[in-house]
């Protein structure tokens, strides 16, 4: 039953976009030799990459949240690496101060003047490993970066290059020493994924060395490519009955204390935008919006702490709200 619901939205999205057609496959062949390498890295985890890559066309930032040795920071390099943008990582520890992210003025004794010496959030790619063992301080002064793409030192407000993308990782919240990350803070991430487990035969390939390592992974894009990526994101059509839909995926979530914010709003008609691009469209559709709905609304729903129910409250959530347009 499902399935036709989800089967007779497309149909009924489609037609409300009239004669629009595929790109031209040459278009996004940059995107998607991007994807191909780094599944070649990350290998068995398409899905996840492809997310990631949507966040970072939708102008958001990322939380992935999984257990140590699951890929996360490689999957942020990989990233970086395959856009041509400059990387940085910071591990957030429990005595990282703001100044350590931000920079500091240092005096320099030749010219008797105080030079700005930039953090690594000045980087392009900022990879903010286990954030949830950072003080609430610290995880403030990232919060402003990601917030307006801008940080304060010292009374001088310094704009940070663009494009501009924060991977957070954070270990599960069983680990020592970690804590679940503020609401408002939580809302500033558009997705969040987790890698999980390789399958049997992705483990044995990673055994086997058959995989390509990040350092290998050479570049598909450089930045003002992926700016005029991000702009044509903007650009993707939604029709009427699509952002009715959104609309009423918001209204039924606040039914419940964590419902989700015009911002999330806001975030989930972006994401589908990219996901719609990569998909090799100029048009959002109705699945669109379905497959990345999980990534931009379970941990505003779940405020932070997943496997609190039986099922994941994004699957409950669409579930309630009929697709059919």
């Amino acid at each position: 039953m499902w399935k036709l619901v989800v089967l007779r939205a497309l149909e009924n999205s489609a037609s409300n976009c009239g004669q629009r057609t595929a790109l031209d496959p040459l278009v996004d062949s940059a995107l998607h030799q991007l994807i191909k390498s780094m599944a070649q890295v990350l290998l068995g985890k398409q899905e996840q990459v492809r997310l990631a890559l949507c966040c970072l066309l939708a102008r958001g930032h990322l939380l992935i949240e999984d257990r140590p040795g699951m890929g996360k920071s490689t999957l942020a390099e990989s990233l970086a690496r395959g856009s041509a943008l400059d990387f940085k990582r910071v591990s957030f520890t429990s005595d990282l101060l703001p100044a350590d992210l931000t920079g500091i003025n240092v005096f320099d004794a030749r010219t008797a003047e105080f030079r700005f010496q930039p953090g690594p959030l000045f980087g392009q790619v900022l990879l903010a490993d286990e954030i949830n063992r950072a003080s609430p301080r610290t995880q403030s002064a990232l919060l402003e970066a990601m917030a307006v793409g801008r940080v304060s030192v010292d009374g001088t407000s310094r704009p940070l290059p663009k494009p501009f993308f924060v991977i957070a990782t954070q270990n599960s919240l069983d680990q020592v020493g970690t804590s679940p990350l503020p609401e408002a803070q939580l809302d500033r991430f558009l997705m969040r994924i987790s890698l999980g487990f390789p399958s049997r035969d992705a483990e044995r390939a990673l055994l086997e060395r058959k995989g390509v390592n990040v350092s290998q992974l050479q570049a598909c894009l450089d930045p003002i490519a992926l700016q005029d990526w991000q702009r044509r994101c903007q650009q993707q059509h939604c029709s009427d009955n699509l952002i009715a839909y959104v609309l009423d995926l918001a209204a039924a979530s606040r039914r419940d204390a964590h419902g989700l914010s015009p911002r999330a709003s806001q975030g989930l008609v972006a994401a589908a935008q990219a996901w719609s691009l990569l998909q090799g469209r100029d048009h959002v559709r109705i699945d669109d919006v379905q497959s990345v709905f999980p990534a931009v609304a379970e941990h505003r729903l779940d405020a932070g702490v997943p496997g609190g129910a039986e099922h994941p409250l994004s699957e409950v959530l669409l579930r309630s709200v009929d697709a059919l347009r």
